[in-house]
């Protein structure tokens, strides 16, 4: 039961982890990068749908992403959902296919983004610290049911701790990278 509460703990930290990641990789460095895109929802037929669903996205060069709409008739609604997405970037159309020019990153803008990566590791560290808290909520309960002894609780909020630590590290590991990511000129 114990053994269960740890494993469990462990894969919600895991993923987490993953969840960061994701995040992280929609903010925007220097470098043209596919996953800029990945909140862009665009109004098809009524219903809003991820734009990696409707159409290509390419990289061809550091700075440009090609995005090639499946359906053509789709392009000028894919262009529009590009424009209102606030990237920080100007697509433009040929009719058949979208250029999205990344421009370069000046100072003032690689610290908000770096902000916006701290936010977001800050946000993980609270979910890690949640997931820490309702571990030993379990635990303590477990114990109060005798189910486990006192030592034993002891012990294994000990190692809840732990494993508390070593993703909270990771997560300043991944931050950090991603800080010196988004600063290199």
């Amino acid at each position: 039961m114990s053994e269960s509460v740890l494993k469990t703990s462990e894969d919600k930290m895991s993923k987490t982890i993953d969840s960061l990641q994701r995040e992280l990789a929609s903010i925007r460095t220097g470098a043209a990068n596919s996953s800029m895109l990945d909140r862009v929802n665009v109004d098809y037929y009524g219903a809003p749908t991820p734009l990696n669903q409707l159409a290509s996205i390419t990289v061809p060069e550091a700075r440009m992403i090609v995005v090639t709409p499946y359906d053509k008739s789709s392009v000028d609604s894919v262009l529009k959902a590009i424009q209102m997405a606030d990237l920080g970037v100007n697509p433009t159309s040929d009719g058949t296919l979208i250029r999205i020019t990344v421009p370069q990153l000046t100072e003032e803008r690689r610290k908000e983004f770096v902000k916006d990566a701290r936010k977001e590791g800050e946000n993980a560290k609270v979910a890690i610290r949640n997931v820490r808290r309702d571990s030993n909520d379990e635990l303590k309960a477990s114990e109060k049911d005798g189910n486990i002894s006192e030592d034993e609780l002891r012990s294994l909020t000990d190692d809840v701790q732990k494993l508390t630590d070593k993703y909270i590290a990771e997560i300043d590991k991944i931050c950090d990278a991603k800080e010196q990511d988004i600063l290199a000129v």
